[in-house]
């Protein structure tokens, strides 16, 4: 997939309507926050459900997403990639799963990843596998709902999840090894909080030792992130981490780590 070269608007009454237009065909990628929350999704799942001859899945969905409580953008995508997963077992219809997880629109692989995440037929080394390449994804977009749509089977699978994603930091790609980190944060964002790692944060520690000098400020984030979240119900085993992380390493990485993840313990 192309990368993003579109700057965006900063407010949704700029974006032309030729952009948005081409957006709700799901032509072309979001380029910031403010293209992607003005996306309208029901307008977009009707036109894949148009491209790939399956309208007689639109009133459905549509159904689904109307009984929502609070329909807002994370809501609405769950709906949606939920509802497409359904029909397609029921239908016995692969084949729009396949085509949706290629799609150029980083809304409609969104969705995709919640046909992988909560697929209660495939055991979680599967669901990890095929998260994978969302994990990589050039979108931001994409990279943050496939940990979303990964959480609840990687917590009722948590033992094993670990032992997976421990090898994922070493990946190259600086978004796989961020993914490991992130999906598993014991507070996390917009998500259900893992209680085992909230009051057993040390199971962690493989995930986050080799992350602890990483060169990326997008896996440094992630790790500060999950320490701090650690904080709030073990702060010594926090203070204990950093204090011997900061005897282990000297870089300007770990420093900031450091600094980040002590954050709530020394407001």
């Amino acid at each position: 997939m192309n990368e993003i070269k579109r700057k965006g608007s900063r407010s949704a009454k700029d974006i032309p309507a030729s952009v948005l237009n081409q957006l709700n065909k799901g032509e072309i990628e979001t380029a910031n926050l403010t293209e992607w929350l003005a996306v309208d999704q029901k307008v977009l799942l009707g036109n894949l459900l148009q491209q790939s001859k399956r309208t007689m899945y639109l009133k459905p969905i549509i159904d689904r997403i109307d009984s929502l409580k609070k329909q807002t953008v994370n809501t609405i995508n769950e709906a949606i990639g939920t509802g497409l997963l359904e029909l397609a077992i029921q239908e016995n219809d692969t084949e729009v799963l396949e085509f949706i997880k290629l799609h150029p629109s980083d809304l409609v692989r969104c969705w995709a990843t919640y046909t992988i995440g909560k697929n209660n037929i495939l055991p979680i080394e599967d669901i990890l596998i095929q998260m994978q390449p969302f994990a990589a994804d050039q979108h931001f977009g994409v990279r943050e709902i496939c940990w979303l749509a990964t959480r609840a089977a990687l917590i009722k699978n948590l033992d094993e999840s670990l032992a997976i994603l421990s090898k994922w930091v070493y990946h190259s790609n600086e978004n796989i090894r961020r993914f490991a980190s992130e999906a598993t944060r014991p507070r996390g964002v917009w998500s259900e909080h893992i209680e085992r790692l909230k009051q057993h944060p040390e199971l962690g520690l493989p995930l986050l030792e080799p992350l602890k000098s990483d060169s990326s400020k997008y896996v440094q984030n992630s790790v500060a992130n999950w320490l701090n979240d650690a904080s709030k119900t073990k702060p010594q085993f926090v203070l204990d981490v950093c204090a011997e992380w900061q005897g282990k390493s000297t870089s300007k990485e770990t420093a900031y780590i450091i600094k980040k993840a002590l954050r709530t313990i020394q407001k």
